[in-house]
């Protein structure tokens, strides 16, 4: 199927070419429309983030990633946990939230706003932004999915015993291979 949104694409709708490519369509084709030409776009492609579509930008319902996992009926702890850190890094932009040191989804939102925005100024075209981005949020999701398996099972995560990150790594890499 083929997907529309604008161009210059950014946090909330990296994170929904990666949720259609990963987990509602994977053989998407996303195309990219100049904001201000939003009109102009294939009317048979399904369009996301663009005003006035059922899968509006982000707005008092939520961001357009959670609108998507909803439309599309996709349950998933660890993207739930995404959809999170997507809404945070939407306030911290819009609304200036500044989240706590208790607040590990709004730390990690504002360090994904980060990566993103280095990663918009590194490459020219969104398809590029979207390459690059893809492995960001891959990890995420796989940081999400394992921690969650731990929390779920009541496991415990090894310590380091001064080998750096080797058996706390080498456990929770089990642990998802087991799991995938």
């Amino acid at each position: 199927m083929k997907w529309v949104t604008r161009d210059h694409v950014h946090l909330d709708r990296m994170a929904c070419v990666w949720l259609i490519k990963r987990f509602v369509d994977p053989d998407a084709e996303i195309c990219f429309v100049p904001w201000g030409q939003e009109n102009s776009r294939d009317p048979q492609h399904i369009a996301f983030s663009i005003p006035g579509v059922e899968l509006s930008p982000h707005d008092a319902s939520g961001t357009t990633f959670l609108k998507i996992l909803r439309k599309y009926g996709v349950v998933d702890s660890a993207l739930e946990e995404l959809a999170i850190v997507i809404q945070k890094g939407v306030d911290h932009v819009l609304h200036g939230y500044h989240p706590g040191a208790e607040d590990r989804h709004g730390q990690i939102a504002v360090g994904l706003l980060a990566v993103s925005e280095g990663l918009m100024l590194s490459h020219l075209s969104d398809e590029a932004i979207v390459k690059a981005n893809t492995p960001v949020y891959d990890a995420l999701y796989d940081n999400f999915k394992v921690h969650g398996i731990v929390q779920e099972k009541g496991l415990v995560i090894p310590r380091n015993n001064a080998l750096g990150p080797t058996l706390p790594t080498q456990f929770l890499r089990q642990l998802l291979a087991d799991h995938s």
